[in-house]
């Protein structure tokens, strides 16, 4: 089929281009389904610029992991084997790529772009252009044109013509060089001829006037060109010329009332690519700031795509770039473009039927805001970013390859073009945000070069080729960098390259010689660099951060002639660097990457190797070597000197090609069972393979061994067969396992099964009637038989009566030991088709006698006698567990007849006593899936009241181990009954089943309850029923019970020494009061809701009454203080539950509310000092047997102290009387001796008419002897003290929120009338009559408190003795 004229003429360009670059891109980064029908320009120009739009192209890149560039996934970097000890290990996979660009400064064009400003007046640069020759507009209007050697060809125009038209802001050179087209910060465009340098055209209405020209552009066709000016318009224009006269016609491409364009594009295609078939359409990418467009202006006008920014930086510039890339050898244009810090790209192509597909590629994220976007070649951008930085970024591996900073330069930025300054300003402030950061006229490629305006110089920039590279690198003697980057040009990995043929076997054979070039360098260099002075361990890290770099290169090269005639050679004058040279080639002989060492480099290893102790580093590396070379006879007997038995089987195998001297002279053990299995198996020891012709022969000589009926140099008392002998006693199973392998190969060789007869009659003979051997290794030795004669195929031998005797040996039922080794023998000799040697009926009877009940059990199975398995389990202590699962299997699974399934039901049910005796929970759970019916049957017959209450328990107990599909609902007398066993064996849990449980009746479950007294669930029975006053007469007769006892034990706690100590029944009564309290006022605060306010007083006054009781019965001189103390604090509990009741806050009983809460306020306060002091009375009773006769400081109540006073430090004298240490220090009533004050009792020292000071010698005579309770006494809580002035000064401690506010309270209500005195006549007024539900309270009789002129009082404060 002909070619069309579009494909041959692709061809004949595409043949013009570097063939590397064809072949290096990825044909599947572009295969990408095609776009849609494209809109029509009327369509965009319509569309509301600031509108979020899709992009109506789908990215399939995105999702699609084959359209990713294979090149991406390929490194540049080496990964080295290198695992050397006693050194650091070599990094080379980090990617290098060197210096990429080359910088240069255009000195002769900078100097005359200054020398022009200063003697011309040119003004300072504003654009460049470059083509055959560079051309640079000044901001006075001027434009200077430089050949290709930086000299001065051209001056077009005028400071005149500047000062009309402003400055040059955009320059544009056609595809033949030959005209010049010069846009004005005013609006005007010049066209000049480039030969000459005269003005052919100037154009002054080609857009609206007042607005900057941003743009001019050349298209491919030599009579169009298209500019854009700051009002964001875009204008098509058309040069002709008639009858001598030269016009221009301009024609709006985009409006800038649309949309404000900022940046055009025209493809160009070049003298190579002027026929490609798109060229013909002269495309244009236009980008707005909010959208990309793609229009062809040829051969009309027509929009090919769009695609929005999406959302960006307002002030981010937009960015436009062509480039041509060859994907299969077909060249097409690819558009990038960004706004921000995201590149895009799109590729352009004509199919086969000529229809143009526009295709999104996978997109490039950067962290940085891009000012320029440039191709310097079709793999390669070169981007800078708003800190004016160079990056260069490998496209299809998106890697940044190198970062040049630019600020030198000093960019040109053309701001003042954009906020269109010489006009006025009329610019939109969108526009305006743009061009702060704009350069488009500063930067411009040519040809793979990118050149960028600075105000006083130009800057050229271009790629290295790969020798520059290389050499850049070798110049700051970064050898081990050059040797990466040289090797990834060699593997055709490395980045931006250039100057390397396209042919792998060329580039491969150039940067070879490159390389050995390096190496020898590097060599001579790390000789003359080595620290020839200072520690040893400095020169070894030299050496071994080089030496085995130059080893692997040499090795990746396939250059070991290099490595041990080169290189060697030379390290050899160094012994560090020889030292470290030779371990470096370990590593690599064990990875099998050196096969071969000359003669010279494999003395001096092993000399070294041995002189250094290394001897195992010997083994491993002969065992891996070529040893032809070498002098056997030598390497034997270092071998054997030094015990290397790997290294001397491998020397006479290899070497000598003697598989039976090893095995006579090596010591047996596992290394000689591994060598006999691999010669066997046809394998070499310690690797690789025996030769194919060498197999047969080496097995025989093995088997021929093995059978020797003495060693060669036997003593006279060794025993037959030893070799033999000596394997099973190492590890029988492993050796019979080694001959079983064997043996499978033994099919069709007659000598070989001779072989196997033979070593199956030594075996018998070895092992049978040898005590030697345990039990396990005979049964190891008739397993491994009984599998060789299950066989098809057997054609061993053996007689039955041997099999017979090993099974009386290993069913004896006279020798205990090892049963369970001697059961798991027979078990598997049996299993691997043993048993057709055996009578069966004579193998189970031993077995039942063994107690064998593995071996049983695998003979009912055989017989399918599974009711019988289950007695099996039975006996067996060690799998009783086992027995459950294995019945719940019979019977649910299928399989198995029914009449086995109902052996196996009967069985256990006949068992089931048994079965709850195992375990009740798995019991029930069997019992609840395939006895539901025998539920009543088998709690008749388990005859044990404990028994039955396991089972129950568990069945009928959902929070017992039954899952919840599989709780039974029985009937209520079960549950009755397990009420009534767990009323015997576990009333703990009694009323926690009644919760939860709601089977049972009321009436029966009651008299359960009340019949074993258990008054708690009897409690909660009632309540359940509807008797409140029931449930709360039973809860309240157990709290007095408990009170009761409390206060006989509490009476009868008095020692006669009067120590107080609580003992544990204390304890356990105080427990038992505070638990009937929570239930009783719990069973109140659950009632009270639906009762009226004389049944809640029938509740609540019986529980105030009763908590009021022992209080009464305490009040005896010698009642126990500390249960006085604990029922205050239980009858503190009941109030405040009394108080919280809402019914009560209002009322008449409302009165006594605020008393009641100011008491338990005042409680609060009392317990935080009792707390706080008693450890310290305590002690001070315990000591000195002191009575305290006041709980408060004698001086405290005309002097008010903060509370941490109180509760920091205080002092008790041994008369009782108590006082706070900074109370005693303000009357001065102590004496300062040895560093300690010695307190006096103020009261007592009053009273006696004395005062303290005249008695201070007579209590310092006394200090040595005072008594623990004359010392001072500080809390727990009490902070650092300090001395000041003489007397102990100290630190407040701080209290809670809580303990303040009772600490106000109490001393606002300390001075009132008795609260229990109140709360006495409270309670006489209800003494007459008991009240409850029939008989309710009726208030306003009896007490004063009923009143109405009753007034509570304060009386006056106590006086006090100063």
């Amino acid at each position: 089929m002909a070619e069309s004229p579009d494909c041959r003429s692709l061809v004949s360009a595409s043949s013009q281009l570097n063939l590397m670059e064809i072949e290096a891109i990825d044909d599947k980064e572009f295969d990408i389904p095609q776009v849609d029908t494209p809109p029509t320009l009327e369509s965009i120009l319509n569309e509301p610029e600031d509108e979020d739009e899709p992009f109506i192209l789908e990215d399939t890149c995105l999702l699609n992991t084959e359209n990713i560039d294979a090149h991406s996934c390929e490194t540049s970097s080496l990964s080295v084997y290198v695992h050397l000890r006693r050194r650091k290990a070599v990094e080379m996979n980090a990617t290098v790529h060197g210096s990429v660009l080359r910088r240069n400064v255009l000195k002769g064009i900078s100097a005359q772009i200054v020398s022009a400003a200063d003697k011309v007046d040119a003004g300072l640069p504003t654009a460049i252009t470059v083509s055959n020759v560079i051309a640079v507009g000044t901001s006075h209007g001027l434009v200077l044109v430089f050949d290709q050697n930086q000299a001065l060809r051209l001056c077009l125009g005028t400071t005149a013509t500047g000062a009309e038209y402003g400055a040059v802001s955009a320059l544009s050179i056609n595809h033949d060089c030959t005209r010049l087209l010069c846009g004005f910060a005013k609006g005007q465009i010049t066209m000049w001829d480039l030969a000459n340098g005269k003005l052919l055209r100037t154009i002054t209405d080609a857009h609206p006037p007042g607005t900057a020209i941003l743009h001019v552009k050349f298209t491919d066709h030599p009579a169009l060109a298209v500019c854009n000016d700051s009002g964001g318009s875009v204008f098509e224009l058309s040069f002709r010329r008639v009858m001598g006269m030269r016009t221009c016609e301009s024609r709006c491409l985009f409006s800038g009332s649309k949309g404000e364009v900022c940046c055009v594009e025209p493809l160009h295609a070049g003298l190579e690519l002027k026929d490609h078939p798109i060229s013909q359409y002269s495309l244009l990418a236009m980008a707005s700031l909010t959208k990309i467009l793609l229009i062809g202006l040829k051969p009309s006008l027509k929009v090919w795509m769009t695609f929005p920014y999406g959302k960006t930086d307002p002030a981010s510039v937009p960015l436009l770039a062509w480039q041509f890339v060859a994907v299969q050898k077909t060249i097409n244009p690819v558009l990038a473009f960004c706004r921000g810090d995201t590149i895009h790209f799109l590729l352009v192509k004509k199919d086969e039927s000529g229809t143009i597909h526009v295709i999104k590629q996978r997109q490039l994220q950067l962290n940085c805001d891009l000012i320029s976007l440039s191709w310097i070649n079709p793999r390669t951008l070169v981007l800078m970013d708003s800190t004016e930085k160079l990056r260069v970024v490998d496209r299809p591996s998106q890697e940044e390859l190198e970062t040049v900073d630019m600020a030198e330069l000093q960019l040109v930025y053309n701001s003042s073009h954009f906020k269109s300054l010489a006009t006025g300003g009329n610019v939109s402030q969108a526009l305006a945000l743009v061009g702060e950061k704009t350069c488009y006229q500063s930067v411009c490629s040519y040809a793979g070069q990118i050149m960028y305006l600075g105000t006083k110089s130009v800057h050229i920039m271009t790629l290295r080729n790969w020798r520059e590279r290389v050499d850049h690198l070798l110049k700051q003697e970064k050898f081990m960098e050059a040797l990466s980057l040289a090797w990834s040009f060699h593997e055709g990995t490395a980045k931006a390259v250039l100057g390397l043929f396209a042919d792998p076997a060329k580039r491969k054979g150039v940067v070879a010689d490159k390389m050995v070039e390096i190496l020898l360098q590097y060599v001579d260099r790390s000789l003359k660099k080595c620290p020839e002075q200072g520690k040893i361990q400095v020169m070894e890290q030299h050496f071994q951060d080089i030496v085995p770099v130059m080893v692997d290169y040499c090795l990746l090269l396939q250059r070991t002639d290099l490595l041990f005639n080169q290189i060697y050679p030379r390290l050899v004058e160094n012994s560090v660097a020889r030292g470290v040279f030779l371990e470096s080639l370990e590593p690599y002989i064990l990875s099998e990457r050196i096969g071969c060492l000359t003669a010279a480099v494999m003395r001096d290893l092993l000399s070294y190797f041995q002189e250094n102790g290394m001897m195992d580093s010997v083994e491993g590396c002969l065992v891996h070597m070529d040893i032809t070379n070498l002098d056997i006879q030598q390497v034997v007997q270092m071998c054997w000197d030094n015990q290397l038995y790997d290294a001397m089987i491998y020397v006479f195998n290899s070497g000598m090609n003697d598989y039976i001297s090893p095995m006579e002279h090596v010591v047996m053990g596992n290394k000689m069972l591994v060598y006999i299995s691999c010669c066997l198996a046809g394998r070499a020891y310690p690797l690789g393979d025996i030769p194919e012709d060498l197999v047969p022969q080496v097995k025989n000589q093995v088997f021929e061994f093995l059978i020797r009926l003495h060693s060669v140099e036997a003593a006279q008392e060794e025993e037959v067969y030893p070799y033999i002998r000596t394997l099973l006693h190492f590890d029988t199973r492993e050796f019979l396992n080694v001959l079983a392998l064997t043996f499978e190969d033994f099919k069709n060789d007659k000598q070989a099964l001779e072989y196997q007869q033979r070593i199956v009659d030594i075996l018998l003979k070895v092992m049978v009637d040898n005590s030697d051997f345990t039990p396990s290794q005979v049964g190891c030795l008739f397993t491994f038989l009984a599998r060789q004669l299950a066989k098809p195929d057997n054609t061993l031998f053996v007689n039955r009566k041997l099999f017979d005797q090993v099974l009386e040996f290993l069913c004896s039922p006279d020798d205990d030991s090892r049963h369970t080794e001697r059961q798991q023998v027979l078990l598997e000799l049996l299993q691997v088709g043993g048993v057709v040697q055996f009578d069966e009926e004579r193998l189970l009877d031993l077995a039942e006698k063994a107690e064998f009940y593995q071996i049983c059990e695998f003979m009912y199975d055989r017989k399918h006698l599974y009711n019988k398995i289950v007695d099996c389990y039975l006996k067996d202590p060690l799998r009783k567990e086992e027995l459950f699962n294995y019945i719940h299997n019979i019977l649910s699974m299928p399989g198995y007849s029914s009449e086995e399934k109902q052996l196996v039901w009967v069985k256990a049910l006949q068992h089931v006593k048994d079965l709850v005796s195992i375990n009740s929970a798995k019991t029930a759970e069997l019992v609840a899936v395939h006895f539901a019916d025998e539920v009543q049957s088998i709690i008749t017959s388990l005859q044990d009241d404990y028994l039955a209450f396991q089972f129950l328990k568990c069945l009928l107990n959902p929070r017992e181990g039954l899952n919840p599909q599989t709780v039974l609902r029985l009937g209520p007398d079960l549950h009755e009954l397990l009420v009534d066993l767990q009323c015997q064996f576990s009333p703990q849990q009694v009323t926690a089943f009644l919760k939860t449980s709601q089977d049972y009746r009321l009436e029966e479950a009651i008299q359960i309850t009340e019949k074993h007294k258990l008054h708690e669930a009897t409690a909660y029975l009632l309540e359940k029923k509807g008797d409140v006053q029931g449930a709360f007469e039973v809860l309240l007769q157990t709290l007095k019970g408990e009170l009761h006892k409390l206060a006989l034990e509490g009476s009868e706690a008095d020692k006669p020494d009067g120590e107080e100590e609580e003992s544990d029944e204390v304890q356990s009564l105080l427990r038992r009061v505070e638990e009937a309290l929570h239930d009783i006022i719990a069973l109140c605060q659950r009632s009270s809701h639906g009762l009226n306010q004389q049944q809640r007083e029938a509740l609540w006054f019986p529980l105030l009454e009763a908590m009021m009781s022992p209080q009464k019965q305490l009040k005896g001189a010698d009642a126990k203080h500390t249960s006085d103390g604990e029922t205050n604090i239980y009858i503190t509990f009941t109030f405040s539950h009394f108080a919280d009741d809402p019914v009560y806050g209002k009322g008449k009983l409302a009165e006594i509310q605020g008393l009641i809460l100011g008491m338990l306020e005042t409680f609060n306060y009392e317990q935080v000092v009792l707390l706080s002091m008693q450890p310290n009375f305590n002690t001070l009773k315990s000591t000195k047997r002191i009575r305290i006769s006041t709980s408060f400081c004698l001086l405290q109540y005309r002097h008010r102290v903060q509370i941490s006073v109180i509760l920091n430090s205080y002092f008790m004298c041994s008369c009782g009387h108590l006082y706070h240490c900074q109370c005693l220090q303000r009357k001065e009533v102590g004496v300062l001796s040895e560093r300690q004050y010695s307190w006096s009792c103020y009261k007592c020292t009053s009273n006696q008419g004395s005062r303290p000071a005249d008695r201070s010698s007579e209590e310092s005579s006394r200090s040595r002897s005072t008594s623990l309770a004359q010392t001072k006494v500080t809390s727990a809580h009490r902070g650092i003290v300090t001395e000041a002035h003489g007397r102990k000064m100290l630190s407040e401690a701080t209290l809670d929120a809580q303990q303040t506010q009772a600490w106000d309270h109490f001393r606002t209500l300390y001075r009132g009338p008795s609260r229990l005195a109140v709360l006495t006549e409270l309670t006489h007024s209800h003494g007459n009559e008991r009240p409850g539900l029939s008989n309710p309270v009726h208030p306003g009789t009896g007490s004063i408190y009923h009143s109405e002129n009753f007034q509570l009082k304060l009386s006056p404060p106590p006086l006090v003795e100063e």
